[in-house]
């Protein structure tokens, strides 16, 4: 049945894996009935409303760019009429009590949970979860949610922090604010950023949800509400999911209009805003308070400027200051488009990128004078919901390309194209110009099963750091593995200092076993030298963030990073010397920080400059 908890944290079962200072919060109020009351209609009027509802949301506003995708003769969900004559047992005997809600909506809201309940158990029924989207596998062990933290000063720290270290670590992660009703991936969680603070000798820490649209309306909602884009797009539940939320949106129930993102990815500090980014929405505007605290303040356009998405990697030029992004569209052309930013934060007209269908790129990459542009073998296709599959797809039969645009282009006529055969790099880690033999050489780490993240594979998942050298005289283009041995390296960087230009150092997860991360490599690109630094058995953390500490030297700096240790439940910050790779500095943190995705590094000065 569905419920009205607005419990923020999973059911009690699963308390070993938070912090035991807030176990207290995570037992759920879902089985209470104290408060339940009845719905006052019939059984035959309700049959009725619910028949009314289902046929509502199967003819759905045909403008709708989701709905005119997906319409098709041939698409008759199963055993639909059974199913809505079935719901009405299952109308909850409790009312939403939002006090937004007038008794229509009230009541609209609980018949749609109940529609919603109903579905979700007669197609698992039918489609066990694969593990992609199984929220068991998702969200187990140290992937598992945790509450918000305020502020906490003063902690304990074991050895020294060097005194260049003055600022904010921030890092972002997915963090689900409520339990999934169905299917759950990883990347489908609300965004929650960790941060810890540097301020002359003193340490603090505090986490908080990126408060988005979709996190607001679904906390009013107590439950999740917005289809989850990965976990449950899949099949005829995916399209049913859909409808149900246009019905919900007809009743005033949900206001998609601004914004549907999670805001988990991706966190960049650019002209005085930290911008937080997953690539279905906007940025959202965080700030770090004066206290150390983080706040949000809203979804952020640029002034009015930005229309569309942006993806949750852009590229900020060290040199200009200048913040490059693309936006992709998996519904209607332009499926791609590429912009950029003055150092103030004033917009270029976009730039149309010629695609034959909409493709997922995650990430791109800059030189000193080009963008490039990946158009690989992962691609969206709406329709194969229809067929019971998934919308997110392996298409063995396109080519892998990578196209090179300069970056001050007004459109994409000069876009050249260079084709590198079974090629899909989730992320890219640098690139730069070679002049001397018309070479444009790109590091990134290249995955098999291309769609392996999205998709069941029985193929254990590589990820292979390779150089990519991309001729811009003859179009060819090379690939070879950067080291030796095989061993899976993702989530990293290079000095970004030196972002677009020839680096010899980058510093990645070893993402061993996988999806965990058993520690980090510093990779030397020239000579395929690999130093390995362990974190210790049962202790795993995430995104190695390297922060250069001004010496001059291109690995002179300090590599930082969130390390768990599962036997203690116990979560830390290490700072780990990149020249030599010993650790300098152990901040314990004052409650457990799961697993999560992208970083960067705020100066004291920056803060102080905050928009």
């Amino acid at each position: 049945m569905a419920s009205t908890s607005t419990t923020l944290l999973f059911p009690s079962t699963s308390t070993q894996f938070l912090d035991p200072t807030f176990s207290s919060s995570s037992s759920s109020s879902s089985s209470s009935s104290s408060r339940h009351k009845s719905l006052s209609f019939s059984s035959t009027l309700g049959n009725k409303k619910l028949l009314t509802l289902c046929s509502v949301s199967s003819s759905f506003d045909k403008t709708s760019p989701i709905s005119s995708s997906l319409q098709s003769p041939t698409f008759t969900p199963p055993s639909w009429q059974k199913l809505c004559n079935d719901v009405a047992s299952l109308i909850p005997k409790t009312t939403n009590q939002n006090p937004k809600l007038n008794p229509v909506q009230r009541t609209a809201a609980n018949i749609l949970d109940a529609v919603e309940s109903a579905m979700v158990s007669h197609e698992l029924r039918r489609h066990p979860l694969p593990k992609t989207a199984d929220p068991t596998v998702q969200i187990a062990g140290n992937f598992f949610p945790v509450p918000e933290r305020p502020v906490v000063h003063n902690l304990p720290v074991t050895g020294a922090v060097p005194e260049c270290i003055q600022g904010v670590y921030v890092r972002n992660g997915a963090n689900p604010l409520h339990k999934p009703v169905s299917g759950h991936h990883l990347f489908d969680g609300d965004g929650m950023i960790h941060s810890v603070q540097f301020d002359n000798g003193s340490v603090s820490y505090a986490c908080r949800f990126t408060e988005t649209n979709r996190l607001v309306q679904e906390r009013e909602s107590g439950r999740p509400v917005f289809p989850k884009a990965i976990g449950e797009l899949h099949g005829h539940l995916g399209i049913a999911k859909l409808m149900l939320f246009n019905t919900r949106g007809l009743f005033g129930l949900v206001d998609p209009t601004r914004g549907l993102g999670v805001a988990n990815a991706g966190l960049v500090y650019f002209n005085g805003h930290l911008l937080a980014m997953s690539e279905d929405d906007l940025p959202y505007h965080v700030k770090v308070t004066q206290t150390g605290d983080l706040e949000t303040l809203g979804r952020y356009d640029f002034d009015c400027q930005l229309k569309s998405t942006m993806i949750a990697h852009p590229k900020i030029d060290p040199e200009t200051r200048e913040l490059f992004a693309l936006s992709y569209d998996v519904v209607s052309k332009p499926y791609l488009k590429y912009f950029r930013f003055s150092p103030d934060g004033e917009k270029s007209p976009d730039v149309e990128i010629p695609l034959d269908q909409p493709t997922m790129i995650h990430d791109f990459a800059i030189t000193e004078n080009f963008v490039v542009i990946p158009d690989q073998q992962v691609v969206f296709r709406l329709p194969e919901m229809i067929r019971g599959g998934s919308p997110v797809v392996y298409d063995e039969n396109k080519k892998s390309r990578f196209g090179i645009l300069n970056k001050q282009a007004k459109d994409a006529s000069s876009i050249q194209w260079i084709e590198v055969p079974d090629c899909f790099c989730f992320h890219l880690w640098n690139a730069w110009e070679e002049p001397e033999t018309d070479e444009v050489v790109v590091i990134g780490s290249c995955m098999t099963p291309p769609d392996s993240i999205f998709n069941e594979h029985d193929e254990t998942l590589e990820s292979v750091l390779s150089e990519i050298r991309l001729n811009l005289k003859t179009g060819e283009s090379t690939r070879r593995p950067v080291i030796s041995e095989q061993v899976n390296l993702e989530a990293g960087m290079v000095n970004r200092n030196l972002l677009g230009r020839k680096t010899r150092f980058v510093y990645l997860a070893l993402t061993e076993p996988w999806p965990k991360v058993s520690g980090f490599a510093k990779v030397d690109i020239s000579t395929g030298e690999i130093q390995k630094y362990i974190y210790g058995d049962g202790k795993y953390g995430g995104e190695p963030l390297f922060l250069p500490s001004g010496d001059g030297e291109e690995d002179g700096g300090y590599i930082m990073v969130f390390v768990h240790d599962e036997e203690k439940v116990k979560s830390e910050l290490q700072i780990i010397n990149a020249v030599n790779l010993k650790l300098e500095a152990t901040v314990a943190l004052p409650s457990r920080v799961p697993y999560g995705f992208h970083g960067t590094f705020i100066s004291k000065e920056d803060l102080l400059n905050q928009a």
